[in-house]
């Protein structure tokens, strides 16, 4: 039990250096594109998925060797471009939880919601979509790179 509580506080240490690589990355996108109103009176929820998918982009590279190299032993069975293909689909699939619930929060729901749009701008909508986005990902990502890729014990 230990080990495990162990490599938990290891993943989340992982987690939050990518987490903030992610949407240091996703938030400047933002702004940026709103900024030059690149995608007219759309470019908040536009910009908000380009943004998120940018920061992914390059926050999982972080994080397939900061994993590796920190918080899972790998399967010394398993090639190297399999288990980053694996790691790849288990966090694209991350991706579209992510951005499934930064859509909805960005596009309908702060739309949807008068009290929302005059109490939040759009960097704290973001933000706040951000973080439950990132926790629900995060869960998901410990549970399926432990299941998939981690070498599992011997037999004892």
């Amino acid at each position: 039990m230990r080990k495990l509580v162990g490599q938990i506080v290891k993943f989340g240490v992982v987690g939050v250096i990518c987490f903030f690589i992610d949407y240091l990355i996703g938030l400047a996108a933002v702004n940026l594109i709103l900024r030059f109103r690149l995608f007219g009176e759309s470019s908040f929820i536009i910009g908000s998925q380009i943004g998120a998918a940018l920061g992914f982009a390059v926050s999982v590279v972080v994080n397939y060797i900061l994993s590796f190299k920190f918080v899972f032993a790998r399967r010394e069975e398993m090639d190297r471009r399999a288990e980053f293909i694996i790691f790849l689909v288990l966090s694209v699939i991350g991706l579209g939880i992510n951005q499934l619930i930064i859509g909805i929060a960005t596009g309908p729901l702060y739309s949807g919601v008068r009290w929302l749009r005059e109490t939040l701008g759009y960097s704290m909508m973001y933000t706040g979509a951000k973080i439950l986005a990132t926790a629900v990902v995060m869960v998901y990502n410990f549970v399926t790179r432990k299941i998939f890729l981690e070498q599992k014990k011997a037999a004892q």
